[in-house]
């Protein structure tokens, strides 16, 4: 049981007799890497060179050097590969390969310098993530580490993303985190090169994004009474980072984000090449905002969720013009925060027994000669979706969106299928399936000693074996499957270490499966890896599960 509790503290170094940290650790793999003789050496006086275009991104590759080496690091602005000093490292857009891409890259180090060339600055900032972990672990330090060896050994790599998308979504509607733990996890996603933040913010338990134009939805979306951790949970190992939510003294739980600091996150993501995707939910799971603005719902009130059985009660009225303005007015907002190219809208889990006892869904099925309450969702998700479109932007939706008759340029998040159907129709597709994908799932067969979770098992070798284009697809089609993501929904996840101990290292593997090519892909040579990884993700401060790190087969 000791054993047991030190697997839920704080990540510390994982050392093995297996892994050196002098042989090349990088998660995700590259596409081609060829190891030289000799190494370069970070030194006091290492400048990095960039071209006008690049600076910011070698800034942000100084800062992160300096927090540990404690060297200058100077900046030299405006310099060719010819014109760069030797024992310099260039950041250069010049002269890169179109075939990389706009997220590729290439990295030779030799002895006395370290270039990366890309087309574009996302290609820099990946080939300046992989430079740092060729560096030691110690690297991702937050105070100057004394004596150590900045070496890097000398290296040709060429590198470039398999998939578009790569992505985690985080639930902060069921439970809230603070705009500084959103930062944190956007910095450990560009770690691992994941490009996809999928914000959940809207769900039948919190509505967390002002909206100016509705007070009411913070006011009293934002804020609930139940939870379903709100009691301890004595069946299951609890660690000290497992502390009981708090409530405040009126015993309502919450919280939400002002559009500063919506902006604030979407600035700091952008900084790291990560889009964010907003989930404004619709037509159900809309508990929260039917709370403050029930003239939207067929029935006027009362809402509830049963947060043992995960019902909800609450589902906008496709029948109400109001409905459909309020919600446009909403997205206006919305639009203007979020510069993706995508908004998702949700779409699952729709309860459509109010729409078959009100006289207002009844008439527009009627009046549009619809077979059924999964047609009338159609209809609804239809509509938002010219709003959406008009305004440059792509609706997702989950699975369920297909039912009915899938919205004309719609992409689908699948979850519980429908991946082979719409991309051969010729619709885009995020693949997200609850057997591969949920890391609100059990790491471990043996439930009671985990933080309780909401059930499942997926350990870190399933995700790792996923395949994001699934087989039944013929290969012309293979286009539309964009990438996958881990979900991670937040029922039973109560503080951000939790968050972190549910995603890592199992996030570690999907943005492998995600970048790196699908052959070779080695069990053993990850988990190899693996184990200089979690010493960055210590080094970091990141509570990964060092059990998933000590023994990737236990079970």
């Amino acid at each position: 049981m000791e054993r047991l509790v030190a697997n839920l503290l704080l990540a510390a170094s994982v050392t093995t007799a297996a892994a050196s940290e002098h042989s090349p650790a990088i998660i995700p793999a590259p596409k081609k890497m060829e190891l030289r003789e000799g190494t370069f050496q970070l030194a006091p006086g290492t400048r990095i060179c960039v071209d006008s275009a690049s600076r910011k991104t070698g800034e942000t590759l100084a800062e992160r050097l300096r927090k540990s080496t404690g060297y200058p690091l100077k900046i030299n602005a405006g310099n060719s590969a010819s014109s760069c000093p030797k024992g310099a490292i260039l950041l250069t857009t010049n002269n890169a390969s179109a075939t990389l891409g706009a997220e590729g890259y290439e990295l030779t180090v030799a002895a006395d310098s370290a270039v990366i060339r890309a087309p574009e600055q996302a290609g820099l900032f990946y080939g300046s993530q992989t430079l740092l972990q060729l560096l030691p672990p110690e690297i991702y330090s937050s105070n100057v580490v004394g004596g150590a060896k900045w070496q890097i050994p000398c290296v040709h790599i060429e590198d470039r993303p398999r998939f578009k998308w790569r992505g985690m979504l985080l639930d902060v509607s069921r439970h809230f985190f603070n705009k500084q733990e959103i930062e944190r996890l956007l910095d450990e996603m560009a770690l691992h090169k994941l490009n996809t933040f999928h914000w959940h913010m809207v769900d039948d338990q919190g509505w967390r994004i002002e909206i100016k134009k509705y007070p009411g939805l913070v006011k009293i979306g934002a804020w609930r009474k139940e939870s379903p951790l709100a009691a301890p949970q004595t069946n299951h190992l609890r660690a000290a980072w497992l502390a009981p939510l708090a409530f405040g003294p009126d015993g309502r739980y919450g919280g939400f984000y002002t559009q500063n600091d919506i902006r604030e996150v979407v600035a700091y993501a952008a900084a790291r090449h990560i889009a964010i995707i907003p989930e404004i939910e619709m037509p159900g799971h809309s508990v929260a905002a039917l709370a403050a603005y029930p003239q939207y719902s067929c029935t006027g009130g009362p809402f509830r969720t049963d947060v043992k059985a995960g019902v909800n009660h609450g589902i906008y009225c496709a029948g109400n013009e109001g409905t459909y303005e309020f919600l446009q007015n909403v997205l206006s907002e919305v639009f203007q925060l979020f510069p993706a190219k995508y908004i998702h809208i949700g779409g699952d889990e729709v309860p459509t027994d109010e729409w078959q006892h009100c006289p207002k869904d009844q008439a527009v099925i009627r009046r549009e000669r619809l077979k059924d309450a999964r047609q009338l969702e159609s209809y609804f998700i239809r509509r938002m979706e010219k709003f959406i479109n008009a305004h440059g932007k792509t609706l997702i939706g989950w699975s369920e969106i297909r039912e009915g008759g899938l919205a004309e340029s719609a992409v689908v998040m699948d979850w519980i299928g429908g991946a082979v159907e719409a991309a051969t129709n010729g619709h885009d597709v995020v693949m997200t399936p609850l057997s591969d994908c949920y890391l609100d799932h059990y790491q471990s067969k043996k439930q009671v000693v985990e933080p309780r979770a909401i059930g499942g098992y997926l350990p870190l070798r399933k995700i790792f074996s996923f395949e994001p284009i699934p087989e039944t697809l013929p290969p012309q089609f293979a286009s539309h499957i964009l990438g996958a993501q881990g979900n991670l929904w937040t029922e039973y996840v109560e503080s951000f270490p939790h968050v972190e101990y549910m995603a890592f290292p199992r996030l570690a593997a999907l943005a492998e499966i995600t970048w790196s090519p699908k052959s070779p892909r080695e069990w053993d040579d990850f988990t190899r890896r693996l184990q200089i990884h979690a010493r960055l993700l210590g080094r970091l401060g990141s509570n990964y599960r060092r059990a998933s790190v000590e023994d990737p087969d236990a079970e």
